[in-house]
């Protein structure tokens, strides 16, 4: 039985930790040994399938050849001027916590509601945040940030806005940092050529589209100097010698991004039509989730908690939830049934 009095988010940052779900239900997982069907994140199901790794790369410290490997393959992916625009880390959130020490102090702007991460990283360095509800709000001279595709409603920003937004950041000495998690959906959206050009921060997500986030990579593209400085923040040996290796492989294998980009945008279809049909109204969202909206959303997440389905919600906007992708036919099953069972 759910502990309804134990249904506040214990954590703000992110979906995927089961042991928020087990907080709330312990007994789901310790008595009934049921299996979770976790659709707290935005990642993919059907990940990149891992190659043969050598042993020589789990006992080798990452050497400079194999990285400049690395990001010459992420350079010419991701659309950078070249590879010395671009810095790799241990995911994305390695990043967003260094570049507050790394730009200058200006007033910092997040257009919400977007990615917690990034309050969270600029507080955390001691910087003021203001919240804005539109680029428009925005201050070119000072530090904005904005996640394009967003996450959790999937607004997109046209690449143009951006453009024009970027060009006054860079004559008022402002920044305009670009979260690109879920550009690999739609690589046109991508500003990351002008980070040669403009003050223009743009980061990747390598483990939502790859469906590898456990091996925790990300990428930023910056103006030259800006990536010296977040080279030399991160230190030596910023990534490993498994991540290298399966990434240098995955960001070239172009015919297998275009297949899971139609593989995802039929997914969130059939997502789409399955959460109406069961009376639950789509707000938004990206091919890899989708956010709902309804009065009954906290009573929704209880009843899918008790089905063993755990889906992502919002102490902000308590009337939100967020269904990422099942990946097999028996997940698929699972939350159909659990969705019935809601209007039964």
């Amino acid at each position: 039985m759910i502990d309804r009095q134990r249904l506040e988010p214990t954590h703000e940052f992110h979906g995927g930790d089961l042991a928020d779900a087990a907080g709330i239900d312990g007994q789901t997982l310790r008595d009934n040994n049921q299996e979770w069907l976790d659709l707290s994140t935005g990642i993919n199901p059907h990940a990149y399938p891992l190659p043969d790794l050598p042993d020589n790369v789990w006992h080798r410290l990452p050497g400079r050849i194999e990285i400049a490997n690395l990001l010459a393959k992420a350079a010419d992916c991701y659309g950078a001027p070249d590879t010395s625009h671009i810095v790799a880390a241990a995911g994305s959130q390695a990043l967003i916590q260094v570049l507050p020490h790394c730009l200058p102090e200006l007033p910092v702007a997040v257009i919400e509601p977007t990615y917690s991460g990034h309050v969270h990283g600029w507080q955390a360095a001691g910087r003021e945040t203001i919240q804005c509800a539109a680029l428009a709000d925005c201050d070119p001279g000072g530090i904005s940030i904005l996640v394009n595709p967003n996450n959790p409603d999937g607004h997109i920003y046209p690449a143009r806005e951006l453009d024009e937004f970027a060009n006054l950041c860079t004559r008022n000495g402002g920044w305009l940092i670009i979260d690109e998690a879920y550009c690999d959906l739609d690589p046109s959206l991508s500003l990351s050529s002008r980070c040669n050009t403009a003050n223009v921060i743009v980061l990747r997500s390598f483990g939502k589209f790859f469906g590898l986030a456990g091996l925790r990579l990300g990428f930023a593209i910056a103006p030259l100097q800006l990536a010296s400085k977040l080279r030399h923040s991160l230190g030596a040996w910023a990534i490993s010698g498994p991540a290298i290796k399966i990434a240098t492989k995955a960001l070239q294998d172009f015919t297998w991004h275009e297949t899971q980009r139609d593989i995802l945008r039929m997914s969130a279809t059939r997502l789409d039509r399955l959460l109406t049909k069961n009376g639950i109204a789509v707000a938004g969202g990206t091919s890899l989730f989708r956010l709902t909206r309804s009065p009954q959303a906290q009573d929704i997440f209880a009843r899918l908690l008790e089905h063993g389905i755990y889906v992502r919600r919002f102490s902000d906007h308590p009337e939100w939830l967020r269904f990422g992708l099942p990946g097999t036919d028996t997940d698929w099953t699972k939350l159909e049934r659990a969705l019935i069972s809601l209007t039964a």
